[in-house]
Formats: structure tokens, sequence, C-alpha cells
């Protein structure tokens, strides 16, 4: 009979119970805290659309691999971790079918046509985010917060309401105090409101393990010395700084999305250098783009530069010349 105790994998030889499932398990539970301020926010409709991004994700997951007849693997939970984040990145007021076709294309396209978890280059969720930027209204309809959404038929007009970031596009502030920011008491997308909800999911991350630091605090880090060196003309340096890290939604994609295991690098000079250039092109895009938001677009930039950031990250031989070829025989 084999006894278990005897076989030796190969290295490294760790013993822990963490796996994928435990991993996105611990992510979902740092969701709750946002996904519960968005439904005291909107109302159940943002439930309703969290719960159709997830039944999506999951059902276009089990039919490719059905079809294609591959293993199941529904049970890693990351498909549910891509059905919230994609809810996240969209108004509350969107229709019902917009979480249907962002959950195919993030599903499908992004994740399995790549291979399956772990062998896609881009963010899931963001990459469906971006997709779905081909319905401009939609996307860019924001209801007001504190507004209860009804569940069936047509957003009236009048919930509409701007984002902080438009009025920082404009050169101004936004006329809601920073408390507001904080709380979650604006307009914007599900996720994205509150940024002490977020920082609280953030925080039990890194308490139980999943994320480390790194690439937040450069990201973070990186759009605040910048807008604070860089303000507009009349505008408290400070102010200005404290708006753009609290609008929008640079918190949620520093700490749920940049940190992703598959799109982000390894090394901890390649986490550091990704943060650092999520946060340069983030600012540049709020700065001189046609769109207030950069977050989307700069980590998915980023995640097509992770392999080489872990490359020029990765530590080298005494001696060795520096981006020298691993395995390269000296001469």
């Amino acid at each position: 009979m084999e006894n278990s105790e005897l076989i030796v994998s190969s290295s490294p030889h760790i013993k822990t119970e963490d796996n994928t499932r435990s991993i996105m398990l611990d992510v979902i539970i740092a969701l709750a805290f946002p996904l519960g301020l968005a439904v005291f926010q909107f109302g159940w409709r943002a439930a309703i659309l969290t719960g159709i991004s997830v039944v999506s994700c999951a059902a276009f997951e089990y039919l490719y691999r059905k079809l294609l007849k591959k293993s199941n693997t529904l049970s890693d939970l990351s498909c549910v971790v891509t059905g919230i984040l994609l809810a996240f990145c969209i108004p509350a007021s969107a229709p019902y079918w917009i979480p249907v076709v962002g959950g195919f294309f993030a599903i499908v396209i992004v994740k399995q046509l790549f291979g399956g978890l772990g062998k896609n280059f881009m963010n899931p969720a963001l990459a469906a985010r971006a997709f779905l930027a081909s319905w401009p209204i939609i996307m860019t309809t924001w209801p007001l917060a504190g507004v209860q959404l009804p569940l069936w038929g047509d957003i009236p007009d009048t919930f509409a309401g701007a984002t902080p970031l438009y009025s920082l596009k404009n050169g101004v502030l936004p006329p809601e105090p920073l408390q507001d920011l904080f709380l979650g008491q604006v307009s914007g997308s599900m996720g994205e409101i509150s940024a002490i909800v977020l920082l609280l999911g953030g925080f039990y991350l890194w308490v139980r393990g999943v994320i480390t630091p790194r690439i937040p605090i450069a990201y973070i880090g990186t759009v605040a010395v910048l807008t604070f060196i860089f303000p507009p003309e009349g505008i408290e340096a400070w102010r200005f700084m404290l708006t753009h890290l609290l609008s929008g939604g640079l918190i949620l994609g520093a700490v749920f999305m940049a940190t992703d295991y598959s799109t982000s690098p390894v090394t901890k000079r390649g986490q550091l250098l990704f943060g650092i250039g999520c946060g340069l092109l983030t600012v540049f895009i709020r700065y001189f783009g046609s769109l207030p938001e950069g977050v989307c677009y700069s980590i998915l930039i980023m995640n097509t530069c992770a392999w080489m950031l872990d490359k020029t990250g990765m530590p080298r031989r005494f001696g060795a010349p520096l981006f020298s070829r691993r395995g390269r025989a000296e001469k």
C-alpha cells in the first residue's frame, strides 16, 4: 500500500493549507465589504447585477470547459471573483444584460482561450470593463449615491450624476467633501465609491497573507506624489491629491486587480516597478487623456509588461552583468 507521507514532489517544499479555493474565498470575503455598501447606497439592484455577473461567469466557464471536454474548475471560485469584480466596474444603473456580455468576454475570450486560470495575461474583469466601453452611455451614466434604484424598467434620467473625476478633469474640485469620498456618498461604479471599505478589504487580504502591500503602496504612492507636485493653478495641492486618491477606481484597482497573481510580477522589484508604472499611466491618462479615469487601461497595459518586469527584477548572480540571459555560458 502506498504511503503518502513518503511521496516527495519537486521543490519548493512548503507545508500550507492554502490553495486556489481558499485564496479566492478570502478575496470574496474582502469584496463583501464594498458589495454591502453598494446595496446600501443603490438598493437591491446592485445585488442583482452582481448575482447575474457571477452566474454568467460561472455558466460560461462551465459550458466552455464542458464543450472542450476539460475538467470542471468551478470549485476554485476564480470565476466568482471575476464576476464580482466585473460587477464592481459597472454602474448600478446598467441594464441586466451588460454583466452577461462582460462575463462572456472575461471568461471565454480573456481567460479560457488562453488556457484558463494562471495562463491569462490580462485581468479578465478589467479587460471586460474595457470591452463594455463599447456602450459608452451606459457605462458613463452614474446614479446618485443614496438613491434606491428600481429593480425593473428604465432608470430615470434624473438619477444621473457626475463623478468627482469629471470635476477634476475640468480643473476644479468636486462639490463633495473629502469625507463623502472616503465613506462612499458619491456617484460612481458599484465597487469604487468608498475608500474606507476597499481599504478594509485590502487590510483583510494583507493580514491573511493573500496579497503583499508592495504593488498597492507603489501604485497609490506614485499617484499621490505626482498629483501633489502637479496640481492645477489655484487648487491646494494636498486637497487635489487626496481627491485623486479617493476618487474613481484607484483603490479598487490597486488592491484587488493590480495584485492579481496571474497578471502581475512575482519578484519584489518587479512588483514595485509594476505599481509605479500603473501609477504613472493612471496620472497621465487622467491629466491628458480624453477619459477622466485611467485605472483600467493603466493596469491592462502593465499586465502586458509583467513578464519583462519579472525578468528585470530577478536577482542576478554575483559578478554577472545586468540583464544577462539565464543559463548563458560565460565567455
